[in-house]
């Protein structure tokens, strides 16, 4: 007998549910994909490679920096504090000298305001404000270039000088912990922890200027 053949409605339900079987089965087997994944793991066995032992305090030698003293005595950062501020100064000179320049234009303009026609009138203030406002960018963006050159020359300075005597004092002093002064507290008795001095006279000897890149604008 000739088999019968599915209601083309029927063969397309059919199909459909074909697929939806196995869109469920793969969303299934992400659930248990995604569960295997967040399976939590005893602290017992997070900490099972973790040593027990430790260096006795007693045989730790620890000495201490002060950064903020190495850029106040230092003479290749008191150096390239001193350009700086020059370049500050400049700038400031430049921004008095456009501000005066500004007070008068603005002056004019509020003096002529009963001679000058309407249409001149705002052309004028437009100009005005269109002076304010490239003054307040030319002076950010110079403000920027000086800082961008004192951070450049104080980067190299640090990678080609500091750093290295740093990692030859801990060397040479056969240290196991150098720590940053501003971010420690000291007690009475720490006579020959503070290194500060040592590495300011290394410093001075290996490096006693250090000229920062001419800022963009000057």
């Amino acid at each position: 007998m000739k088999q019968t053949e599915l209601n083309p409605v029927l063969k397309k339900y059919t199909k459909m549910g074909t697929i939806a079987f196995a869109v469920i089965v793969v969303a299934v087997l992400g659930i248990f994909a995604i569960s295997g994944l967040n399976k939590n793991v005893k602290l017992e066995t997070a900490l099972s490679d973790v040593s027990s032992e430790v260096k006795p305090a007693s045989e730790l030698r620890i000495a201490v920096i002060s950064m903020d003293k190495i850029q106040l005595e230092s003479k290749a950062l008191k150096d390239l504090h001193e350009q700086r501020i020059k370049y500050e100064t400049k700038l400031k000179a430049r921004l008095e000298k456009e501000q005066k320049a500004i007070e008068k234009e603005k002056a004019d303009i509020e003096k002529s305001q009963d001679i000058l026609s309407q249409e001149a009138l705002q052309r004028r203030i437009m100009e005005y404000q269109r002076r304010v406002n490239k003054l307040q960018h030319d002076l950010s963006e110079s403000a920027q270039a000086i800082e961008t050159s004192y951070q450049d020359a104080l980067n190299t300075l640090q990678k080609k000088h500091l750093d290295p005597i740093i990692e030859g004092v801990i060397a040479k002093k056969n240290l196991s912990l150098v720590l940053d002064g501003r971010m420690t507290r000291m007690g009475k008795d720490v006579a020959g922890l503070d290194i500060t001095d040592e590495i300011i006279n290394a410093l001075n000897k290996k490096v006693s200027s250090m000229k920062m890149a001419t800022p963009k604008g000057f």
